[in-house]
């Protein structure tokens, strides 16, 4: 059973719903040894960031997962702030988020301008071990297609700078302005994949290879494969799903290696193409079909998903998890749908900071 871990990364609202710039102090008065995981620092002040430990089930997931939201969201209301889960800030600012003061991320501020300083978005990072880097490249080229239905059972960003964006994931939209972010490339080898990160170095297109912010990417830190295409979800249970999700195509990916099965060929543009029409719609909408490139529903073909990993999740006992969670998407809509009810009910961003902060766990 391959293990997995789950990142998330918050944003930090005053009570008014503006970004708080207390993001270092929050992790800075956060005890390492009262949780599991790791608290980190973001590009923003007004970020925070939670890493799990190795987790092989959805209950570890959840739990360490909601230990670290009521963590974090008890110290920012020391410091007058909300834990809000949502892939962009939904209020407007009066000026750019303040970056934190870090040296790397400082250089990176100065190097890509309006880039890093205009666009505070959170994501969900789903981390499954791999055997080596290798085959990390092999597995990557076999789960591509299946990026765009990831994205849109995720998207919790529909509200940006006061306004509905009428997009499910603006996040992704902000994200893609980065010259190292994307879909990634359908690649040859490890070799081709080191020669791309090289290039890119040396274009300054990336200022280190921490900066490879492809949707899916091999961890330099970790013997992993990681997925980087999700909104931070509005709730545990669904990040814990994603992350099951994850680890059912990287199981199944291998199984395809080693039965000979060569990686679908689907084109670089076609496929950023069919993301975008996943950011536009999210859970609600539709996308390509990673198999016969048809337009059809996303509930479907997230239907198609679990039973695509379901030996996957009967493995590790996950199964009724994965349909009750995925029972509540389908009955209540997913994040950016919520949010959008939420505001559609009185005109008012307020309730969509209250609805988030119910649902983030942390409440």
């Amino acid at each position: 059973m391959l293990t997995v871990g789950v990142e998330e990364e918050f944003l930090l609202v005053d009570q008014e719903g503006q970004l708080c710039p207390v993001g270092p102090a929050v992790v800075d008065e956060v005890d390492p040894d009262d949780t599991e995981g790791e608290i980190q620092r973001e590009l923003a002040r007004a970020q925070v960031e939670s890493a799990t430990g190795i987790c092989t089930t959805a209950e570890e997931i959840v739990e360490q997962l909601r230990e670290m939201r009521e963590r974090l969201a008890q110290e920012a209301a020391s410091s007058g702030a909300r834990l809000i889960p949502s892939g962009t800030p939904i209020l407007s600012e009066n000026q750019p988020p303040e970056i934190t003061p870090n040296l790397r991320y400082r250089r990176m501020a100065k190097h890509f301008g309006a880039i890093a300083s205009t666009g505070s978005t959170c994501g969900n990072h789903v981390h499954v071990a791999v055997p080596d880097r290798e085959t990390a490249v092999r597995v990557s080229n076999h789960l591509r297609p299946w990026l765009p239905v990831l994205l849109a059972l995720t998207a919790n960003s529909p509200f940006f700078d006061g306004v509905d964006t009428a997009y499910a994931s603006w996040r992704h939209v902000l994200w893609s302005r980065w010259p190292s972010a994307g879909p990634p490339p359908l690649f040859d080898s490890l070799d081709h994949y080191e020669s791309s990160v090289e290039a890119l170095l040396r274009s300054e297109a990336m200022l280190d290879r921490a900066m490879v912010y492809w949707d899916v990417r091999l961890s330099e830190a970790h013997p992993t494969l990681e997925f980087r295409v999700c909104d931070v979800a509005a709730t545990p249970e669904e990040a814990a799903l994603v992350a099951l999700f994850s680890r059912g195509l990287v199981t199944r990916a291998l199984h395809d290696i080693d039965d000979g099965v060569p990686a679908p060929r689907l084109p670089q543009e076609v496929l950023r193409g069919n993301l975008w029409r996943a950011a536009r719609d999210g859970f609600g909408g539709s996308v390509l079909h990673p198999v016969n490139g048809q337009l059809v529903p996303v509930r479907g073909i997230v239907a198609e998903l679990l039973e695509h990993v379901r030996p996957v999740l009967e493995a590790s006992g996950d199964v009724e998890f994965a349909e009750r969670t995925l029972a509540g998407l389908d009955r209540n809509g997913g994040g950016a749908q919520r949010q959008q009810a939420a505001y559609a009910r009185r005109g008012d961003l307020a309730d969509v900071l209250a609805l988030l902060t119910a649902e983030s766990g942390s409440a």
